[in-house]
């Protein structure tokens, strides 16, 4: 008599195990995610370590512990060295995620034609593309000098066996839900699948010191596809965002072990490839209509870089009983927040008003900072009444109508004076303790109230 197999029904969104099917999930909520999948006896996997060096780990006092200051592997964009923290770091796990046909493929390919001219060894491993197709591509890219290694292949018993050959410096594997493990019974892009594999490229690289980049596809809502614990698993956790119809593309860190957080670079889609841009605050500003209203400008802080931005609103009356909002790479909460302190604090009737927020360029903002030059913007529109060109705000503004104290004034104002901005209205407490540089007027305001006056006198 068969022996009968056992099943389980695994989430391929978050991981849950349950012994019979579900239509909805109890842990994430989401439908008609449950997949049957065989149970596997447990043993112990033949590549499991037993500490980053492949040593046996012996307990160590903090003061004994020995370190090493591996120098970073620099790219030619600087922008990718900046969101990495300075360059690429040996023994690091990297996660890219994007929209299909952003441009990660395309980006990571351009990497390691780079990583190769600086003396590494580079292998490209692509589960969704021939090597003719990524010789194809390098063409059209216009690639020179790119003799790194390419290799067609999903199983990732052959994988690691190749790079156990080769001992390659670098390795980019495009994508994590292509590959398979044998050992694993489930489908490739599973829960179970994602998970084994990344546990894997972690192990191959701490132990042997070779960086990995790996390629992750995203849901609808944007965040990647697979287990959370896929983004706790590797040490730098990268977003390329942007929208396909437009040229410029943004790499966000949302996690980096070995840098800042919320470091941005920002790229032009080209026919030879991506294209860093240097000034990204003159391409968010060169089309800007003189004398608009609607509109202000904000210094953001995205990381280490301070970037000006246009925020645009539009502000009519509602044509229904429920006033719309409605917020473009701005948070919708705080628009709506923002909206009621200006409808109490400053008397603007915005109850029976529809509201179009965005902020120009395709950039997200989420920092406090930009409050009070959306409240300047949507006073504005409602007022018909333009800022000048030359003005720029910073502020965040409290429930009472307080205009409260911001970081990094001194970059901010710097920044706006090296783009030719006169006149910036920052918060009052932020005047003490630094001196502004010659050239720009810096103006204090304390409340709401006071800073709409000043900005429409």
């Amino acid at each position: 008599m068969a022996k009968k197999v056992k099943t389980h029904f695994e989430c391929q969104a978050c991981g849950y195990i349950s012994p019979k099917y579900l239509g909805k999930c109890p842990n994430c909520g989401a439908w008609n995610e449950m997949m049957e999948v065989k149970e596997q006896p447990e043993v112990a996997s033949p590549h499991a370590r037993v500490s980053l060096s492949g040593k046996r780990a012996t307990p160590q006092k903090l003061s004994q512990v020995k370190t090493s200051d591996e120098p970073r592997v620099k790219t030619q964009l600087d922008e990718f060295n900046r969101v990495l923290g300075g360059g690429v770091v040996p023994g690091s796990l990297v996660l890219i995620g994007g929209d299909p046909g952003i441009g990660k493929s395309t980006l990571l390919l351009q990497v390691s034609q780079q990583l190769h001219l600086t003396g590494g060894t580079v292998l490209y491993i692509s589960g969704e593309e021939s090597t003719e197709q990524i010789k194809l591509r390098a063409e059209r890219l216009s690639l020179t000098g790119n003799e790194f290694y390419v290799y067609a292949e999903t199983d990732m018993s052959a994988i690691r066996q190749v790079i156990e050959e080769i001992h390659p410096d670098f390795v980019i594997i495009d994508s994590i839900q292509t590959m398979i493990q044998p050992e694993v019974s489930s489908v490739a892009g599973s829960v179970s699948q994602v998970r084994e594999n990344t546990a894997e490229l972690m192990q191959i690289a701490k132990t042997n010191q070779m960086a990995i980049f790996i390629v992750g596809h995203v849901t609808k809502d944007g965040s990647l596809a697979g287990p959370r614990m896929l983004e706790h698993m590797v040490d730098t956790v990268l977003y390329f965002e942007g929208d396909r119809h437009h040229t410029f593309r943004i790499l966000r860190a949302v996690k980096n072990r070995f840098g800042s957080t919320n470091e941005i670079g920002i790229f032009e889609m080209k026919e030879q490839g991506l294209v860093e841009v240097i000034n990204p605050s003159e391409v968010f500003l060169e089309e800007r209509l003189d004398g608009a209203t609607g509109s202000s400008i904000v210094v953001a802080m995205e990381g280490t870089r301070p970037i000006l931005v246009e925020i645009q609103a539009l502000v009519t009356p509602s044509l229904f009983g429920n006033a719309k909002r409605t917020a473009t790479g701005l948070d919708y909460n705080r628009v709506s927040l923002i909206m009621a302190v200006l409808e109490k604090r400053a008397g603007l009737m915005l109850q029976n008003q529809d509201a179009y927020l965005k902020a120009a360029g395709g950039v997200k903002l989420d920092e406090p900072a930009i409050d009070l030059a959306i409240a300047v913007s949507i006073a504005s529109s409602y007022k018909d009444k333009g800022t000048s060109a030359t003005e720029c705000f910073i502020g965040e503004l409290g429930l009472t109508g307080e205009i409260r104290r911001v970081n990094r004034i001194e970059q901010r104002v710097s920044e706006a004076k090296k783009l030719g901005f006169t006149k910036v209205y920052v918060p009052k407490n932020n005047l003490y303790h630094w001196e502004p540089p010659k050239g720009i007027e810096v103006i204090g305001v304390a409340t709401i109230g006071e800073a709409l006056r000043v900005a429409f006198r």
